[in-house]
């Protein structure tokens, strides 16, 4: 059964609860990469807007270096999600059971390669601190498009400004009071959505605090190789699956050649 759970979770056959789940555990997941990459740079590099908006002002101030580095930065952000849209496309069009879980095995790979480069920024600041930046925004776009294909942009887990708007919005229903029963007029709360965007929001903090600690206390590597772990443990049966299927394919092939 765990194996068939994991399968359902990042599988190319889906459903609401499904992609709920994926959402909470990628939430953790961004919440603690972006934790270790503020001790680790000094910068949230999930926070696009930010980004952006610092690329401006450097320009407008003549900082043409910083603005150079904050466009890289942005650069990187959308070419992870312009990655998973090519690989999920493409094992679509393939019909493969990985057709999501490839991106995630990728990223696990990419995580791995931050907390090498983390652990040795301290002494080549000037080399990786810019490596690590670029890495990190990679990732965070990779993972954001993740979720957005699996549940049809739904779900968000590498930020929360968006799931904040949309609580802001269920709790002024909420608290609009209809005076006439008008049901062609009536104001009514979406809860199901109202608790989706609290939990992912919970776990996205419950990430950022864990990895922070984590980060912190037991190091980069060992921190990184955690969050690896979990991503390649919820990728890895659709592409273990999909794997086998190209194996018992390639020999029927040689079998027929002979």
């Amino acid at each position: 059964m765990p194996l068939h759970y994991l399968s359902r979770l990042s599988g190319s056959a889906r459903d609401t609860q499904a992609n709920l789940q994926l959402g909470c555990v990628l939430a953790l997941v961004a919440g603690a990469v972006n934790a270790g990459g503020f001790l680790a740079i000094g910068g949230y590099t999930s926070h696009m807007t930010g980004i952006v908006s610092g690329m401006a002002d450097d320009l407008a101030l003549g900082n043409i270096t910083l603005a150079l580095a904050a466009l890289g930065a942005w650069l990187a952000f959308v070419s992870g999600a312009a990655v998973t849209a090519i690989m999920v496309n493409w094992g679509k069009r393939r019909r493969l059971h990985s057709q999501f879980a490839a991106s995630l095995l990728l990223e696990a790979a990419l995580l791995l390669l931050f907390g090498l480069t983390g652990n040795y920024l301290a002494t080549m600041p000037d080399v990786l601190g810019p490596v690590t930046i670029l890495l990190l925004c990679f990732v965070m776009g990779l993972q954001n498009a993740i979720i957005t294909k699996i549940s049809g942009a739904v779900i968000r887990t590498t930020h929360v400004t968006g799931l904040s708007t949309d609580i802001g919005i269920e709790l002024g229903k909420m608290a609009y009071y209809n005076r006439r029963h008008l049901p062609d007029r009536m104001v009514k709360v979406n809860r199901g959505k109202l608790r989706t965007h609290s939990l992912l929001i919970a776990c996205f903090f419950i990430g950022g605090v864990s990895g922070a600690l984590a980060f912190k206390h037991i190091g980069f590597p060992a921190a990184t190789i955690l969050l690896a772990g979990v991503l390649t443990l919820l990728s890895g049966v659709p592409v273990l699956r999909d794997l086998r299927l190209l194996w018992r394919f390639y020999r029927r092939r040689l079998h027929i050649l002979r």
